[in-house]
């Protein structure tokens, strides 16, 4: 069965990914590790600090493809050049840019979005509102040029959600809502899937179609089984896999989610169909 990460970035991308061994983010990577359940060592991302390690990571995973995604906050910048250059010239990875309307201005921020895909040939826009200074709702008037013109584009806006969001009532899927509604034919992608707030998240998705879940590695936190529920009921095509590597080992990611109860007419859309539909991949059978 084909897989596709919809969440997975090399140590070496940023220090915060555990990129200095002996730092405090090299710590917190080997403690987010453990705390999301990860089974053997917790220092597993450190084959990821060359170019060759990460790859050596997702080929003997078995990944059909994965997706580094970018990151544009106050706190942490991941430039979408740096995005493309560690996808270049490998097939199995795909790259996802990112803005921050709030740092950029909105008018630089969309020549951003149109440098990333007609440039760069990334596949998709990260956007982070909770991380931003101050921090927003996605639903902030600030962002709907950005949404006007992605879905213009008929791009995927990919929104990061979940407890690691510095002020935890910015974690709020009901201030999803009135974008979906507004912009009914853009493709939106909630990493994190808004967990713990699962059943909140579950009732926006169910209720808006664009709107798609990546629980990624909270899939295996407590909680969490109403996402394995409604992807077996109503949520069949809008629940993503993400490993979140290299905060949890992609291999044992995979194991794990094929065990907790997906039906076999839901496990090809949640490990590849339907990241292939919203990334607009070419269908390879």
């Amino acid at each position: 069965m084909k897989v596709i990460d919809m969440r997975c970035r090399p140590a070496f991308l940023h220090p915060f990914f555990g990129a200095v061994p002996g730092s405090a983010e090299h710590q917190a990577a080997r403690w987010l590790n453990r705390r999301v359940g990860t089974r053997g060592p917790d220092h597993h991302f450190e084959r990821s600090l060359t170019v060759d390690g990460f790859l050596a990571e997702v080929r003997d995973a078995g990944l059909h493809r994965a997706v580094v995604v970018g990151r544009h906050t106050p706190s942490q910048w991941l430039p979408d050049q740096q995005i493309h250059d560690v996808v270049t010239g490998h097939p199995e990875l795909i790259g996802i840019g990112a803005v921050d309307p709030a740092l950029q201005g909105i008018e630089q921020a969309l020549a951003s979005v149109d440098h990333a895909l007609d440039v760069l040939g990334l596949a998709g826009i990260d956007l982070e509102p909770g991380f931003a200074e101050p921090a927003r709702h996605p639903d902030d008037p600030l962002y709907w040029p950005l949404y006007e013109h992605l879905q213009r584009r008929r791009t995927p806006l990919l929104l990061m959600s979940g407890p690691t969001t510095p002020d935890p009532s910015f974690n709020d899927p009901a201030r999803l809502a009135a974008v979906a509604r507004a912009f009914p034919d853009l493709t939106l992608v909630v990493y994190h899937g808004f967990w713990p707030n699962v059943q909140q998240a579950l009732g926006v998705a169910f209720r808006y179609p664009n709107i798609h879940l990546v629980p990624d590695m909270y899939l295996f936190l407590p909680g969490s089984h109403g996402y394995i529920e409604a992807a077996n009921s109503f949520l069949a095509d809008q629940l993503l896999f993400g490993s979140s590597y290299p905060f949890r080992p992609i291999r044992q990611s995979i194991e794990d989610a094929a065990a907790m109860g997906l039906a076999d007419d839901v496990l090809e859309k949640f490990f590849y169909r339907n990241a292939e539909r919203v990334l607009g991949l070419v269908t390879d059978g």
